[in-house]
């Protein structure tokens, strides 16, 4: 497979979701390849404190599965899509804080409703983010986990403006969408 999209090369991350699943079930890319290009953007930019929890083992592992899926002609409607969600709902495969340190180490026996329902379409779940400590705020500045790549506890940034937040309690999932470090996200 190729990572090559059309003849103008547009960047995975600069197409929308339903072009990637297009992509996808053309077999243009392959969701292992999807997926690792999302989780080599997060890397890349975790100064802006969008991702609180990231598991490429877990990651790849739904990605492989999409794609056998879609070999064997049974993918779901956005099968191999990869999407992050707000730390506020609880994911089996990575841990859930929603923001607390109370949580810090929580892993959940099951997957919140919109998680599992976006699972039986074929989502492959980047990772979790950042948010508001139990969603209640309306800056995105106080949560009390440290995001992917921090020593200490700070506020998610704006990536068209570092000074500045994104706002609102999901602040992690807008800049997260706004910084194309992940297609989508819940929020």
């Amino acid at each position: 497979m190729t990572t090559s999209i059309s003849p103008t090369t547009t960047a995975l991350h600069d197409l929308g979701v339903h072009d990637l699943a297009q992509a996808l079930a053309a077999k243009h890319v392959s969701a292992v390849e999807l997926a690792q290009h999302f989780l080599d953007r997060a890397a890349a930019h975790t100064d802006l404190g969008a991702f609180v929890a990231v598991d490429a083992d877990a990651t790849l592992a739904q990605a492989r599965a999409a794609d056998a899926r879609i070999a064997q002609g049974t993918a779901g409607t956005l099968e191999g899509v990869p999407i992050a969600h707000k730390d506020i709902f609880v994911t089996k495969d990575f841990v859930t804080t929603a923001g607390s340190r109370m949580l810090q180490h929580y892993q959940s026996p099951f997957d919140a409703t919109v998680v599992a329902k976006l699972a039986q379409a074929g989502v492959v779940t980047l990772g979790k983010l950042n948010c508001d400590e139990f969603a209640m705020g309306s800056a995105n500045e106080n949560s009390a986990i440290c995001a992917v790549g921090h020593t200490q506890v700070a506020p998610v940034r704006n990536p068209w403006n570092r000074e500045r937040i994104p706002g609102g309690s999901s602040g992690g999932s807008a800049t997260a969408v706004a910084a194309r470090l992940a297609p989508a996200a819940t929020g």
